[in-house]
C-alpha cells in the first residue's frame, strides 16, 4: 500500500465517501465487524450485498433479517438507511451508513411486488442478471438476447419504487436497453472499462456513454483480474477511475470496490459454479481491494492534479446524486 504524505482524517472529512457495493458473508450468525473497516477508513456509505442470482428468496429475506438485528445491536456505529438525509445524520454523529444490494431478479421469484418489500428493507439497488441469463435479461457471460417482457417490467416498477438500476453484471444488449427504457439514471456500480481490460465483466465505452447522458454514474471496482493482471492496487484502480474521467468527464465516475470479506465461501460458490463463474476467465483466484484503499484513492488523485470538486464527486457525491433522484 502507497505510504500517505497527508493526514488521514483530513484527506477523507471533507466530502461523502461512498462505496456502491461490498459483498460479505452470507452465512446467518457471521461477524458482520468488517463494516468497522469502512468507518475507520472515512467511508460514510456501504451498499451491502445480501443476495444474488444463486441465492433464492427465503435466503436473502433472512440475512436481510440477520443484518437489522446485528446492527441494531451495534447502533452506536452504524444505521440502516431510508433515505439521503439519514446518511448526512450519520456523518454528523460518526456511524457508517448502510443500505443493501441484491445481484440479479431471481430473489423477487419474478413478483414485482417484491420491489417494495425488499426496498422497505433497505434494499436500495438492485441488478437484473448475474452474469448469465435470467427472467429479466441477459447476462454478461452469456448469449445475451436483451430484455424480457418481464425485465421491461421490472424497469418501471424500480422507477416507480425508487429502487436504483444497477447495470454491472449485466449483457450489454440488456444494459443499453435498460438504460434507454428508464426514466431514472441507471448505474453500473463496480464495472470497468474494457478498453483497458479486455474481459466480459467489463463494459465498452458505448456502454459508458449511454449511461453517462443518461445522468448516471460508472462505480470502479477493485477486482483483480477486471483492473488488469490481477493487480488490486490503489495505482490500477486510478488509472479506471481517469480512463473515465477523459471519456465522460468527473461527474460519472464513483467508486464500487466489492471488498470481499469472507474469500473461502467465495471460493466455494466459484468452485461449486462453473456455468456462472467459468474457469477460463480467472474467477478462481482473485486479488481484491479493501477499504482502507478510499484514503490512498484520494490522495493520487490529489497528486494527479484533480480539484478538490472533482475529487468529492468521484469519492461520492456522484452516487449521492443519483440516490437524490431515484430513492424515494
Amino acid at each position: 500500500m502507497l505510504k500517505l504524505s497527508i493526514n488521514n482524517s483530513k484527506l477523507i472529512k471533507q466530502s461523502i465517501c461512498w462505496d456502491a457495493h461490498c459483498c460479505p458473508p452470507f452465512k446467518i450468525g457471521s461477524d458482520l465487524s468488517f463494516l468497522n473497516r469502512y468507518k475507520n477508513a472515512g467511508v460514510n456509505f456501504v451498499s451491502v450485498n445480501v443476495g444474488f442470482d444463486l441465492t433464492n428468496q427465503d435466503e436473502t429475506l433472512n440475512l436481510i433479517q440477520y443484518f437489522h438485528e446485528w446492527i441494531q445491536q451495534n447502533d452506536d456505529k452504524y444505521s440502516i438507511v431510508k433515505n439521503v438525509e439519514n446518511i448526512f445524520e450519520c456523518q454528523s454523529k460518526n456511524k457508517l451508513a448502510i443500505a443493501f444490494d441484491i445481484e440479479g431478479c431471481n430473489p423477487l421469484n419474478e413478483t414485482l411486488d417484491m420491489v417494495s418489500q425488499f426496498y422497505d428493507l433497505g434494499v436500495k439497488q438492485m441488478q437484473f442478471a448475474y452474469n448469465r441469463n435470467n427472467s429479466s435479461g441477459g447476462g454478461c457471460l452469456d448469449i445475451d438476447t436483451g430484455l424480457t417482457l418481464f425485465g421491461k417490467k421490472l424497469i418501471r416498477e424500480f422507477n416507480n419504487v425508487g429502487m436504483i438500476i444497477d447495470c454491472s453484471h449485466v449483457g450489454y444488449q440488456t444494459s443499453l436497453e435498460i438504460i434507454e427504457l428508464s426514466e431514472h439514471p441507471v448505474i453500473f456500480s463496480h464495472s470497468n472499462p474494457s478498453k483497458l481490460v479486455n474481459h466480459p465483466r467489463n463494459i465498452t465505452d458505448e456502454q459508458i456513454i449511454a449511461c453517462a447522458k443518461k445522468n448516471g454514474v460508472i462505480g470502479i471496482n477493485g477486482v483483480g483480474i477486471f483492473l488488469g493482471e490481477n493487480d488490486a492496487s490503489t495505482k490500477k484502480i486510478v488509472e479506471h477511475i481517469d480512463y473515465i474521467v477523459q471519456l465522460v468527464g468527473p461527474n460519472h465516475v464513483g467508486i464500487g470496490l466489492d471488498c470481499i470479506f469472507a474469500k473461502d465461501e467465495i471460493k466455494d460458490y466459484v468452485v461449486n459454479n462453473p456455468q456462472i463463474f467459468p474457469d477460463k476467465y480467472g474467477f478462481s483466484d482473485v486479488a481484491v481491494a479493501i477499504p482502507e484503499q478510499f484514503i490512498e484513492i484520494k490522495e493520487l488523485l490529489i497528486k494527479k492534479a484533480y480539484s478538490t470538486k472533482d475529487i468529492d464527486n468521484i469519492l461520492g457525491e456522484n452516487f449521492v446524486r443519483i440516490a437524490k433522484t431515484v430513492w424515494k
